[in-house]
């Protein structure tokens, strides 16, 4: 273990080229802990990358909260005034009443039943990028599944996905330049009122959707109906969009990939496993200490904020042979893309159903996928993302 002093690892400008990779392989395989000093957060934090001190960080017997906030910027004195209400911000009780209202509705039976519904929208969508010009995946195909998916469990009508898909990304990607026409916050705002509007509508007219399952819970308040609509909006949303644009993206760099799959040497729920650990979607996760805890052997009092960054242990040489290197068979593959523990993604069943249509229909219906240009990535610390993805598709 080292212990190192370094750069504001909030910074996003560290993040938009591949150098971020051979900087966070070096610090996992050095399984090191850095301090970050007040900047982008106003009273610093540490860092873990190694796969084994993520994992530990992550732990649910671990004595470390999400309840401060989950991402860089909150701590114990500056902490998210969604926390003990949101389900990524809560713990204990709370956390597992709201997993058990929002969890039937996310879980591997309701992804199984949302399949064609992919399956129609992948085939709709590929339906204009086979004329032969350049598509960016990053905006005509990311964004528009699991949009449609997630939009589908709210029941949010699917007039209204252009706009929520919109304000998704000014909420996860707004420290990039082309989202700076609105603040995250203002971002969240917007959905908030959206939400509103829909739960209203909700209470008068009740269907099947996740909305109508919230408001009907006595327990919860409004407000709290609005912070889950929101968490789940943009937890299904941000980070799936980005897995299937670099599933588009393994297509057009794995070589013999695309054949793999069709004739089936290729299996496309391992295929999946290594999409889901060479995109790793979801950048950092932040913990605050409860108690006193050694972290990497560095001691810590309570109220101390953790960061484990998730796409460094996804990476980590300790754990995966030839990590940076798409591996269609990689097995085992112990990957912590939907984090660990008690906060494990909830909608990962749902993220693997739409990579595995997304893989099967391109690989029935393109014989190939060839880079216009190399991807630009977006300038954010929340997400892995991709700003843009231009190829061009060839039909069978």
């Amino acid at each position: 273990m080292q212990t190192t002093n370094t750069v504001d690892l909030g910074n996003p400008d560290l993040y938009t080229t591949l150098e971020r990779h051979a900087r966070w392989r070096e610090l996992a395989a050095e399984d090191a802990m850095v301090w970050s000093e007040p900047g982008s957060s106003p009273g610093g934090f540490w860092s873990v990358f190694s796969h084994r001190a993520c994992a530990a960080v992550l732990a649910p017997s671990a004595p470390l909260t999400s309840e401060y906030g989950m991402m860089i910027g909150f701590d114990r004195e500056h902490p998210d005034n969604s926390g003990g209400r949101m389900m990524v911000v809560s713990d204990h009780e709370q956390h597992r009443k709201l997993r058990k209202l929002v969890g039937p509705l996310l879980s591997r039976a309701a992804a199984r039943r949302l399949a064609e519904r992919v399956r129609t929208e992948v085939g709709g969508l590929l339906d204009q990028a086979l004329d032969g010009g350049v598509c960016d995946v990053a905006t005509a195909i990311g964004p528009r599944i699991p949009a449609a998916v997630v939009c589908e469990i709210l029941g949010v009508p699917a007039e209204d996905e252009d706009m929520l898909i919109d304000l998704t990304n000014h909420a996860f990607g707004g420290e990039d330049e082309l989202f700076d026409g609105m603040t995250p916050r203002q971002a969240h705002t917007e959905i908030l009122v959206y939400f509103d509007e829909l739960i209203t509508a909700r209470r008068k007219e009740p269907g099947d959707d996740l909305v109508s399952t919230l408001v009907t819970d006595d327990e919860l308040t409004v407000d709290d109906v609005l912070l889950n609509c929101d968490n789940v909006l943009i937890g299904g949303n941000e980070t799936t969009r980005h897995a299937i644009t670099g599933a588009v993206h393994a297509l057009a760099t794995v070589p013999g990939l695309p054949a793999a799959l069709r004739d089936g040497s290729a299996d496309v729920d391992t295929v999946v496993e290594e999409v889901l650990r060479w995109t790793s979607p979801a950048m950092h996760v932040l913990r605050v200490t409860t108690a006193d805890v050694t972290i990497n052997g560095r001691d810590l009092p309570p109220g101390t904020p953790v960061v484990a960054w998730l796409p460094a242990a996804n990476r980590d040489p300790a754990e995966f042979d030839d990590p940076d290197t798409f591996r269609p068979g990689r097995k085992p593959n112990r990957h912590i893309t939907f984090g660990h523990g008690m906060h494990h993604c909830l909608g990962s069943a749902l993220a693997r159903i739409e990579l595995s249509v997304v893989l099967r229909v391109l690989a029935e219906r393109v014989s190939r996928v060839d880079l216009d240009r190399e991807p630009e990535w977006l300038r954010a610390i929340v997400v892995q993302g991709y700003r843009e993805l231009p190829v061009r598709f060839t039909a069978r």
